[in-house]
């Protein structure tokens, strides 16, 4: 009884908090009647109340920031500072779930508007003021959110990687070194914010903490596509590439390693505590760590060999024959081990919509 009477008096004190903030943005804003509608649209969505967000907001907002060129800055600042000023747990969450909306969208040009509003510093999604909070789940979410924003949602409907400069392998298939060694590194990193999102933390009453992890989890499972697909071509190519390669490569598995049984655990445990059971989670192949050290121990030989070759001199046709018999015997554990990993991943592609809906995004079935 005690505890329904404070949540009643915590949502009319939160209603009255509202109320004001949003008599205060008709009143004071003097950057225009849309910025100010804008600013209001972003209060009511983020609202104390219980419920989720409702999409007439989110319709408002987006109409009302594609009808304002140059407000997409003038967003990220209310939104950051709502997120910024309240102590309000749900509001917080809200507000947060109200950005992986905005990332949902559909629109690639409004994305790489609030990407760059991100970098700018214009967005920000820390929640600070819940660092010792016991509600975890909350930082992990907004962690979460930090990495997701470098992330955009192809013509396909699937998640890619926002990609700068980085490694350049000249002489493999430029399609492969991309996925390898640019789209896997950012697929673990993924992954690993990911699994700092338990669901232990998460009560089945909590609808806002329940749609914001079972988003996550979809995202989870195209991104884990592209995962294996990204271990399967660096294996396939692991002995044809240079030693300072390899090693890289061998880091990249290890962590790997460490993942797969992580990622396995979490999908099980979400299957037995999350309310949402229609979810399609693929199946997670464990990636032994002895696979992992059995193909450093290969590379190391490789190299041990090259180097006594190249001190030694030997260049004869004999020499040749045997480096060539080697290769083979080396290819052949490199088919071996591709096999064990050979990861089944569901062919059913999850549709990015709420439980509560949402503009929905097509997504092609492969």
């Amino acid at each position: 009884m005690g505890v329904d009477i404070q949540s009643k008096l915590r949502l009319a004190l939160g209603s009255m908090k509202d109320h004001a903030s949003i008599g205060k943005a008709m009143i004071y804003n003097h950057d225009g009647k849309a910025f100010s509608d804008i600013e209001i649209a972003v209060l009511r969505a983020t609202g104390h109340d219980n419920g989720p967000i409702e999409d007439k907001y989110m319709h408002e907002i987006l109409f009302l920031v594609s009808n304002s060129p140059g407000s997409i800055p003038f967003l990220a600042e209310r939104i950051s500072r709502r997120l910024c000023k309240t102590r309000d747990r749900l509001v917080a969450l809200k507000t947060l779930s109200l950005i992986h909306r905005l990332l949902r969208g559909g629109n690639r040009c409004f994305e790489r508007e609030l990407r760059s509003a991100h970098v700018s510093g214009h967005l920000q999604m820390s929640a600070n003021s819940f660092r010792n909070s016991s509600f975890s789940f909350l930082n992990s979410y907004a962690a979460y959110l930090e990495e997701r924003v470098g992330w955009a949602i192809n013509q396909a409907g699937k998640l890619e990687p926002v990609m700068f400069n980085g490694l350049e392998f000249g002489c493999y298939e430029e399609k492969s070194v991309d996925l390898v060694f640019r789209k896997l590194p950012k697929c673990q990193a993924f992954i690993d914010r990911v699994l700092d999102c338990s669901p232990r933390d998460i009560v089945a009453a909590d609808n806002l903490a329940q749609a914001a992890m079972g988003n996550t989890l979809k995202e989870s499972f195209q991104v884990y596509i592209m995962y294996c697909e990204g271990i399967e071509i660096l294996i396939n190519m692991f002995f044809d590439l240079t030693r300072p390669a390899r090693t890289l490569a061998c880091d990249i598995l290890k962590r790997a390693s460490r993942q797969s049984k992580e990622l396995h655990d979490l999908y099980e445990t979400c299957k037995r505590v999350m309310e949402n059971k229609n979810l399609d989670y693929p199946s997670v192949q464990i990636i032994t760590m002895d696979h992992v050290l059995a193909l450093e121990q290969c590379s190391s030989f490789m190299s041990t060999s090259s180097s006594t070759m190249s001190r030694t001199g030997t260049s004869t046709p004999m020499g040749k024959g045997s480096e060539k018999e080697g290769s083979e015997d080396i290819s052949s554990s490199s088919n071996h081990f591709s096999f064990t990993l050979e990861t089944k991943i569901s062919k059913v592609w999850v549709v990015f919509d709420e439980d509560y809906g949402e503009l929905q995004v097509p997504v092609d079935i492969v």
